[in-house]
């Protein structure tokens, strides 16, 4: 910690020198400029102008014949994910293989959004991220993996009231597309923790926002998850469900959906009151459980009774998740509804 006296000069300006060795370090000289932000907490912060103090965006990879095409894709995400624009894979020696390119192209079309491939050559492919933060925010992102999810469940439940294996095998595959809007806001939120002038760029209000949004992201992701595993368990069943069962199972459904959605629509709103709400719902999600596991232990025996156990956990855990979601706006909104009172 450096500390600094002010100096009025003029009558009516008041200077503060900078560190020296801050200075230095930054290459920065007389007649230079760096930009001021005031932030909430009264805090002033100096950042470098946008030119000097721009990142570089565009790396390139390394392509080798013995690579794996899965560990070339992930690295592809991580580059992504850290914010780099244009990514160069070029071939170490020869060419990049077919099962490389590929992989590759299954990963850009499937998991990284406004993602293209602008060169694909033998020797060297090239992606680029062409949308900028300002076309989709993160609330924007994080609303369509919410509808997407909400989509997959009105299927999985279809799926699993009429046998339709067409219906839960589409529920997996929705899945990819809940990951791909994940790893677009986390790219974005990264980047924002590093250039803190891109918080509002992204549609949020400060640093505590983007923890709490990249928390929220990684719960909506794992009710997608769950939907698929009761896809998935659908799929295993050898019969058709007892009606009690279902109607029990039907009830839960309902109750952990309720209470997801109210929670996402209480982040969306700032509603504080609603988020409490939420929590206030915890008992009873376990109460429903306990009836559905009642009516399905009575009633269904064998690797059916597994599925059906499986299912009604993966129910609960998408209420907790709700209940999770909930309890994260009740600490973004914590100030606001102090103010409020």
């Amino acid at each position: 910690m450096e500390k600094r006296k002010l100096q009025l000069t003029g009558g009516s300006t008041y200077i503060l020198s900078l560190p020296k060795k801050w200075v230095v370090e930054m290459g920065l000289k007389e007649g230079d400029e760096v930009e001021m932000e005031k932030r909430g907490d009264g805090s002033l912060v100096v950042f470098l102008s946008p030119k000097r103090g721009e990142r570089k965006n565009e790396v390139v990879l390394k392509v080798h014949p013995g690579d794996n095409p899965y560990s070339l894709a992930r690295r592809v995400v991580s580059l992504y994910l850290v914010g780099c624009n244009v990514i160069r894979l070029r071939a170490g020696e020869g060419r990049i293989s077919t099962a490389q390119r590929e992989v590759l192209r299954s990963f850009v079309r499937t998991k990284l959004v406004g993602t293209e491939i602008t060169t694909d050559l033998p020797g060297e492919m090239v992606l680029q991220v062409l949308m900028s933060y300002p076309e989709l925010s993160v609330k924007d992102a994080l609303r369509r993996m919410y509808l997407i999810a909400m989509s997959m469940r009105e299927d999985a439940m279809l799926a699993l009231e009429s046998s339709k294996a067409e219906l839960a095998r589409d529920v997996v595959a929705r899945d990819d597309e809940v990951d791909r809007f994940g790893m677009y806001i986390i790219r974005q939120l990264k980047s924002a923790v590093e250039d803190p002038r891109l918080i509002r760029e992204i549609g949020l209000e400060s640093g505590r926002d983007c923890l709490g949004y990249r928390i929220i992201t990684k719960m909506v992701e794992r009710v997608s998850d769950h939907l698929v595993l009761l896809a998935q368990n659908t799929l295993q069943l050898k019969g058709r469900v007892p009606g009690e069962v279902l109607r029990r199972m039907k009830e839960m459904e309902g109750l952990v959906f309720s209470v997801f959605q109210d929670a996402v629509s209480s982040l969306f709103e700032e509603d504080y009151a609603k988020a409490e709400r939420v929590m206030e719902r915890r008992e009873e999600i376990l109460k429903t459980e306990e009836r559905a596991i009642r009516e399905a232990l009575r009633r269904v025996s064998g690797e059916d009774l597994l599925a059906l156990r499986l299912m009604i956990e993966s129910l609960r855990r998408i209420g907790e998740y709700g209940s999770d979601i909930a309890e994260i706006v009740l600490n973004l909104n914590a100030f606001k509804m102090a103010e409020e009172r």
